[in-house]
């Protein structure tokens, strides 16, 4: 296989950069001074072996990219970039082209369907981090990461064996998954709590404000009557698999990166939004991860500290959990 990585940040660029030390035959979509930063030097891929600087094609035009009958787009963006990646996709990419989304939560993946006939999801266990140009970070070693894969809206094929051999070359641990789909809300119900992570100082009010909107995420898909994986099931997967460097300075998740990168924005709308979106659809409220994104929201635009707000003010404005 062949694979096109479009978004080279933390995921994309950990996974692309063991890819092409596996010998797959990569191309790189990163834009602005990390693509600049590619093109002069490689990209610097930072794991528990050393520092090794990869050296492949890296673009910003998916036009650029030469397209062969066996490569596969590993869509990596953050989730609120999608669409104008599969917009570049459907408009440069023959519509063969499969599509593998490494994106957290669970829009992209009926976005990408819309599309493209061929579309698949990773579950993505991977922690990494991506804070300066040219650089990205594996934080765990030596598994840097589980990656399993199936296909949408269920099942496996060829294409996903293909892919979870290739990337278990590269050191990840995958296997194929027919209910992918269930992995993938389970993860996000991981995820609600980026935006708790991202915006509140440590300590037991942000824990309990990262409770109650699991806890509604919980209810909302359960209404919803959309499989999930139990938290037992997740825990077993990742068992002792992912272990941390401690080589490494502590560091937040991905949209306490986007704070701490200073970008504007984060994809806090498809994690605790999510569940907010599925819960108006049924008329369920979900007052915590509604103040979740909207106080995530205005830190981001604001360009604010990461974990600098205070969770009991916003727990004070919740009130008591309801019965």
């Amino acid at each position: 296989m062949r694979y096109v990585v479009h978004g080279a940040g933390a995921v994309g660029g950990v996974i692309g950069g063991l890819l092409h030390r596996a010998g797959r035959p990569v191309t790189l979509v990163a834009r602005g001074a990390h693509l600049a930063a590619i093109r002069e030097s490689g990209l610097q891929l930072d794991t528990g072996d050393g520092v090794v600087a990869v050296v492949t094609p890296a673009t910003d035009r998916v036009a650029e990219v030469e397209w062969t009958p066996d490569t596969a787009v590993i869509l990596a963006v953050k989730s609120h970039q999608a669409m104008d990646a599969l917009a570049d996709l459907r408009d440069h990419a023959p519509s063969s082209t499969p599509v593998v989304c490494a994106t957290n939560g669970i829009a992209t993946e009926l976005a990408a369907l819309r599309l493209f006939a061929r579309v698949y999801a990773l579950c993505v266990m991977l922690p990494s981090t991506h804070l300066e140009p040219g650089r990205v970070v594996a934080k765990c070693h030596p598994t840097p990461g589980i990656l399993d894969i199936g296909r949408i809206p269920g099942g496996t094929d060829p294409l996903t064996d293909a892919v979870s051999t290739d990337l278990r070359a590269a050191g990840f641990v995958s296997q194929e998954r027919t209910d992918i789909s269930a992995w993938k809300r389970r993860k996000l119900l991981l995820n609600v709590g980026n935006g708790v992570d991202a915006s509140f100082e440590q300590g037991d009010a942000a824990d309990e404000l990262n409770r109650r909107a699991v806890d509604e995420g919980e209810r909302v898909l359960a209404a919803a009557g959309l499989a999930v994986v139990t938290a037992d099931e997740d825990r077993e997967r990742r068992g002792d698999l992912l272990r941390r460097r401690e080589d490494l300075p502590a560091a937040g998740g991905s949209t306490w990166q986007s704070l701490q990168r200073g970008t504007g924005d984060s994809e806090v709308d498809y994690l605790a939004g999510e569940i907010s979106l599925q819960g108006r659809l049924r008329g369920i409220a979900t007052p915590a991860c509604d103040a979740i994104v909207e106080v995530t929201r205005r830190l981001a635009a604001g360009r604010g500290r990461p974990r600098s707000l205070d969770a009991h003010d916003v727990l004070a404005g919740l009130g008591p959990v309801a019965d």
